[in-house]
């Protein structure tokens, strides 16, 4: 891949990335803030947010770099050789980078420290498997719409996956280490404590480690 073509790439990834957080937690504050005593409706707005967000970010950077905006797709892009190991490094590199920077974005939007470590803990087994079971189901979304080439289907199968395991998940879905990360940066609605991180990445990497043999098995060649 040439270097403005992996400019290109790097960049789209970081926009994505970033902008995905910023309205995950963005909408997490206003949800608290137009909801402050209805702990489900505030859900139902941050996930219908979040999946409406998805569809368009996907819409605007998939032509560009693939719309990854997760180290998870970006791993099994690899592991299915789509991508080289350096370019996949760059993307998770632009990914964590531009997840954090839309977390401060946000924070500063409401108001908010611009840089807030939270204090929301999230750690026990139940939100662990949540994880595991978030992260592999994104990933069957995601690569079984490819290898059936159904490739226009993906923004909106991504977006309503994602809205709907808000829901079915006692973790809400993060899915996705770099929006882990960046999201450990806000002591708010979507915030998550620093010491709940690595076990959620964890437990997202273990969800790949599901997802690729099941992807194979279920969808033996790629179109």
């Amino acid at each position: 891949m040439d270097r403005p073509q992996l400019v290109r790439r790097a960049v789209a990834e970081a926009l994505g990335t970033g902008l995905l957080v910023l309205a995950v937690v963005g909408s997490g504050i206003m949800a608290q803030r137009l909801s402050p005593d209805d702990a489900g409706l505030q859900l139902l707005e941050n996930a219908a947010a979040t999946g409406a967000a998805l569809v368009g970010l996907i819409l605007i950077f998939g032509t560009v770099s693939g719309a990854h905006f997760n180290p998870a797709v970006t791993l099994v892009a690899r592991l299915q050789r789509t991508i080289s190991t350096p370019d996949a490094m760059i993307h998770v590199g632009a990914q964590i980078v531009g997840g954090c920077a839309g977390a401060v974005l946000a924070n500063v939007m409401f108001e908010l420290p611009a840089l807030e470590l939270s204090t929301q803990v999230r750690s026990s087994g139940a939100l662990w498997l949540s994880e595991v079971v978030a992260t592999a189901g994104l990933l069957l979304v995601i690569f079984g719409c490819i290898r059936t080439e159904r490739t226009a289907a993906v923004p909106y199968a991504v977006g309503l996956w994602i809205a709907g395991a808000y829901w079915f998940t006692s973790s809400t879905s993060f899915a996705n280490p770099a929006v882990t990360i960046a999201r450990a940066l806000t002591d708010s609605f979507a915030g998550i404590d620093p010491s709940s991180v690595p076990m959620f990445v964890v437990m997202q990497l273990v969800g790949v480690l599901l997802a690729v043999p099941l992807i194979h098995f279920l969808y033996p060649t790629r179109s």
